[in-house]
C-alpha cells in the first residue's frame, strides 16, 4: 500500500491567534460620522468601543437638569458640552454626560477639546463603572474635578486630587472621594466663588 507524503516547503508558519482590533479616536469619530452609532451611545476607552445603555427618562431628565444648573454658574469663559467628544489621548474618548471646558464655543469648531475643568457623569445602572473604571480614567487624564450624580443613592460623589496608583485600571485614582447630600453645597474648583446647592444636582 502506498502512502501519501505531504510536501514540505522548507519553512513553517508561526502559530497565529486572533487579535482584537483597536481603534483610534479619529477612526471612532469617523465611524460616528458614518452613522454606525445612530440611536446608540458609544464611547472609546483605550482603543475599545463600548456601547452604553441608552438614556432612560431619569437619566435624560437629570442630564438636562444638571446642564441647566451649571449654566447659572459658568456664564463666561467656559463651554458646557452635553454628551460630546472629549479626546483624552490617541485612543480614548469617553463622551461624558457633561463636561465644562475652558474657552469659547467656537474654539472647538475644528477640533474636540482634550481636557475639561469639570466632568460629570449621571449614573444609575452604570454607577459601579463610573466610580471605578471611569474615575481611574479621568484621574489618569488629570481631570481635577470629577462628579458622579448617583440617581440611586440620591447623592453627589465628588472626586478630586488625581494621583498615580498602579493598582487601578488606568494606573491612577482620586485621593479625595466625598459623597454629598442635601442640604450641602459644592463649589467647582474652576469656579470657587460659586456655591451650588447639591439638591439642584439631584432628583
Amino acid at each position: 500500500m502506498s502512502s501519501v507524503i505531504a510536501p514540505t516547503f522548507g519553512f513553517a508558519f508561526p502559530p497565529l491567534t486572533p487579535q482584537p482590533r483597536r481603534f483610534s479616536c479619529a477612526e471612532f469619530h469617523q465611524l460616528g460620522d458614518m452613522g454606525w452609532f445612530e440611536g446608540r451611545r458609544a464611547m472609546l476607552i483605550d482603543g475599545e468601543i463600548l456601547e452604553m445603555p441608552g438614556p432612560n427618562p431619569p437619566h435624560a431628565t437629570m442630564t438636562a437638569k444638571v446642564d441647566y444648573t451649571l449654566r447659572r454658574y459658568f456664564t463666561q469663559g467656559f463651554v458646557i458640552r452635553n454628551q460630546s467628544p472629549l479626546v483624552l489621548g490617541q485612543a480614548t474618548d469617553p463622551e461624558p454626560d457633561l463636561a465644562v471646558v475652558a474657552g469659547k464655543l467656537m474654539d472647538f469648531y475644528s477640533a474636540h477639546p482634550t481636557t475639561a475643568a469639570l466632568v460629570i457623569e449621571i449614573a444609575d445602572s452604570t454607577l459601579a463603572f463610573d466610580t471605578t473604571t471611569k474615575a481611574s480614567l479621568y484621574a489618569a487624564a488629570k481631570i481635577a474635578d470629577y462628579w458622579v450624580v448617583d440617581l440611586v443613592g440620591k447623592r453627589l460623589i465628588v472626586f478630586r486630587q488625581p494621583q498615580p496608583d498602579s493598582a487601578q485600571p488606568f494606573k491612577a485614582k482620586y485621593a479625595s472621594v466625598q459623597p454629598l447630600q442635601p442640604p450641602g453645597t459644592i463649589s467647582p474648583l474652576s469656579a470657587p466663588a460659586a456655591s451650588i446647592p447639591v439638591a439642584d444636582l439631584l432628583p
